[in-house]
């Protein structure tokens, strides 16, 4: 065999073999996924959805979700893309929240949605 024979069938092997392993990976990470699917949880589905799983239909393949109080909608288990985490506030410094209480803004800052007017001169066109 010519080496140029050898170079493509071991490029073809490797090609092959890292297809089995994404996809032994994809396998993985999905029934990680279907483990931590419970009643209760709160997800996100692959169109940014958030909502609490309120039930789990194994033979149909669907969810239940409640993304509002008093709403509910069906959707199909495979739209789900992750379980969301709550997020834990790290505790403060005493020494910082004590700063933070004292004031409130910085002096010379504009409220959020004040206008500063920089000079005296008549808005340019454009401005509101």
């Amino acid at each position: 065999m010519d080496p140029l024979t050898l170079v493509m069938l071991a490029v073809l092997a490797a090609l092959v073999f890292f297809m089995f392993r994404n996809s032994r990976k994809r396998q993985k990470d999905l029934a990680a996924l279907q483990a931590q699917m419970v009643v209760g949880a709160e997800v996100m589905t692959n169109f940014g959805m958030y909502g609490t799983i309120l039930a789990i239909d194994e033979e149909a393949n669907k969810v239940a979700l409640k993304i509002a109080p008093g709403t509910v909608v069906q959707l199909h288990r495979q739209t789900i893309a992750r379980v969301v985490e709550p997020i834990v506030a790290e505790p403060e410094d005493e020494g910082v929240a004590e700063l933070n209480q004292g004031s409130t803004t910085v002096m010379g800052e504009p409220d959020f949605g004040q206008r500063v007017a920089d000079t005296d001169e008549e808005p340019k066109k454009g401005d509101a």
